[in-house]
């Protein structure tokens, strides 16, 4: 699947012809320079490496640069290889949010907003005790039994527990694009996205 690396710039809503109001969310997508070619001959598979946002040059190595000076760019701060492009591409060349068109779908990738160690009512959704009454303390968010006895003498394995919560790698499939601002190398599309403001994240057509 082709695709860009972008930034989360936030959420927003937009009124549609029926005078609906539609949560969406604002990306900066590109523009993403080409950063290596994969060849079938020399890989075993096609696809192309983007770099996208430019990173500080004390914050690069030499085999960093060494590898960005072949495309004639600058360190990037986030690289990500994409298949299924079409047409030739090559080394240093650049591809900006006119990739996209308005009305089609994409599938957006990020990593979620880490909320750190939570318990199993907002990590699971568990119902907790619901009632006050009958000498209950504080076990209102509390598990609960967990289910094991003499027999099997231990807990399962992804027994639903308290722990930490978010920071995992999320796709959200089939947002359709309300808008591309190819100016401002903006991608406007329906709904939410996974991640934090200023997140980097991936769309794949």
């Amino acid at each position: 699947m082709s695709g860009l690396i972008g930034r989360k710039i936030g959420m927003t809503s937009l009124f549609d012809e029926n005078g609906k109001n539609i949560p969406c969310t604002v990306i900066e997508a590109g523009p993403c320079v080409v950063t290596q070619v994969r060849t079938e001959e020399v890989d075993g598979y096609n696809a192309l490496q983007l770099g996208f946002d430019d990173k500080k040059a004390k914050s690069s190595n030499k085999a960093l640069d060494g590898h960005f000076k072949k495309a004639g760019t600058t360190a990037k701060k986030k690289v990500v290889e994409f298949q299924g492009f079409e047409g030739e591409y090559k080394l240093g060349d650049s591809i900006s949010v006119d990739h996209f068109e308005e009305g089609e779908f994409v599938d957006v990738s990020g990593v979620s907003k880490g909320k750190g160690f939570q318990g199993v009512v907002k990590r699971h959704g568990f119902a907790g005790v619901g009632q006050a009454t009958h000498g209950q303390h504080n076990r209102l968010r509390a598990p609960g039994s967990i289910g094991a006895a003499s027999y099997p003498a231990r807990v399962f394995k992804g027994m639903r527990m308290a722990g930490r919560m978010g920071g995992d790698k999320v796709k959200v499939q089939n947002l359709r694009v309300l808008k591309v601002v190819a100016e401002k190398n903006l991608l406007v599309v329906k709904g939410a996205v996974p991640g934090h403001k200023n997140a980097f994240v991936t769309i794949q057509k």
